[in-house]
């Protein structure tokens, strides 16, 4: 359906914020053989969680040549392993000059976020020439929704929470998705796949009552299952993100 403006003109289309939950790729240096070789080694250890991903090239920690880095290469390469390299994050200016004459998006490194939010403009304090007036109350904020499933989720299936927790009061099929942008509960089984956090939210937290997980994400950290087993499988745990690592811990029982 077209939208309408005030001025009676149709148009056919809307532009919205919207939250996508992307995958950063770390380049530390960039040898195109070898980052092949790697980037299908990743994708066979859990080839459902990276198909048609958006992604994301972090320049942030990249050590190798400018000369080197061949942003072409690196396209073409996500493509034929359907993975889908939308833009770049940090680097210096020839790096972004190159990414840029590759199509790609643009977007600030964390540092340079946070240098932009300090030298953001800020307005000057009037001086005070009247008594300041009391400040207004501020309404209480408004709880995080959180989406609970009662049923089984079958292999195939995916279980979305985009705004909040996940609590789910059955087991997680292999096979089976579930995504948080905050914490996930499971009060059964994890065969399948979970990831929390998927915003960005370091500290979201995923707790089961068995792990025997495909694969757990918290922030776009990962682990699968062979990563799992040495730690905590099939007994009741929680997996949180410490220093950039997953950390698998026991449930204490009451």
């Amino acid at each position: 359906m077209s939208d309408t403006s005030a001025s009676g003109v149709k148009h056919g289309f809307q532009l919205k914020s919207a939250s996508v939950s992307m995958t950063a790729l770390e380049l530390y240096y960039f040898d195109n053989d070898e980052f092949e070789e790697t980037l299908k080694d990743k994708i066979s250890q859990a080839p459902g969680f990276f198909r048609d991903i958006p992604l994301i090239i972090s320049l942030e920690k990249y050590e190798g040549l400018d000369s080197e880095l061949d942003f072409f290469k690196i396209i073409g390469t996500c493509r034929r392993n359907n993975i889908h390299v939308i833009g770049v994050r940090g680097g210096n200016d020839d790096q972004r000059r190159l990414a840029r004459g590759a199509s790609l998006a643009l977007m600030p490194g964390t540092g340079q976020r946070d240098r932009a939010h300090e030298t953001g403009s800020a307005p000057e304090k009037a001086e005070a020439t009247e008594s300041p007036a009391a400040p207004a109350p501020q309404a209480a904020p408004e709880a995080t929704p959180t989406r609970i499933i009662s049923q089984p989720v079958r292999s195939g299936q995916q279980i979305h929470a985009p705004d909040g927790d996940l609590v789910i009061l059955a087991p997680v099929q292999a096979g089976a998705e579930v995504l948080a942008a905050g914490n996930i509960h499971i009060y059964g089984p994890l065969r399948g796949r979970a990831l929390a956090g998927i915003h960005g939210a370091e500290s979201a937290r995923i707790f089961c009552q068995s792990l025997e997980a495909e694969l757990v994400s918290i922030a776009g950290h990962y682990k699968i299952s062979e990563d799992l087993q040495d730690n905590g499988w099939k007994s009741a745990v929680q997996i949180q993100l410490r220093d950039d690592l997953l950390v698998v811990t026991p449930l204490e029982k009451a």
